[in-house]
């Protein structure tokens, strides 16, 4: 049974950072898209960030580029987000996501597993 954990949450204040970890076992084999997802009240979910575990490749949604950061430690099959400059529109559970789907993107129907979700709140 996989299982995908986040942890690192919590709240900051504009202009601070952040880093998100997500903890991913069970059997992997062959989940070579790997990312992030947020959802704010009131709004969808939406893709933050992916990676193929694999090639490396990255995706970022606009909105984040240049700020927030996607890696994946192998060995440990931990994801992380690093966010810096955060901003309130930052603010909302971020949910970190695992498919077998290639190419890996930023679409939520994608993802075959999901972590329970951890809050982030940015305050002014």
């Amino acid at each position: 049974q996989e299982h995908l954990a986040e942890s690192g949450g919590g709240s900051v204040q504009t202009g601070q950072s952040l880093r998100l970890s997500c903890a991913v076992s069970g059997y992997t084999v062959g989940m070579h898209c790997m990312g992030w997802f947020r959802q704010a009240p009131g709004k969808e979910r939406e893709g933050v960030a992916v990676i193929n575990t694999g090639s490396r490749r990255e995706d970022y949604a606009d909105t984040v580029e240049g700020r927030f950061a996607i890696s994946h430690d192998n060995a440990k099959n931990i994801l992380y987000l690093q966010m810096d400059n955060l901003s309130s529109d930052d603010s909302a559970t971020y949910y970190c996501a695992a498919g077998f789907s290639i190419p890996c993107k930023l679409w939520i129907d994608r993802m075959d597993y999901w972590g329970k979700g951890a809050l982030v709140t940015i305050s002014s």
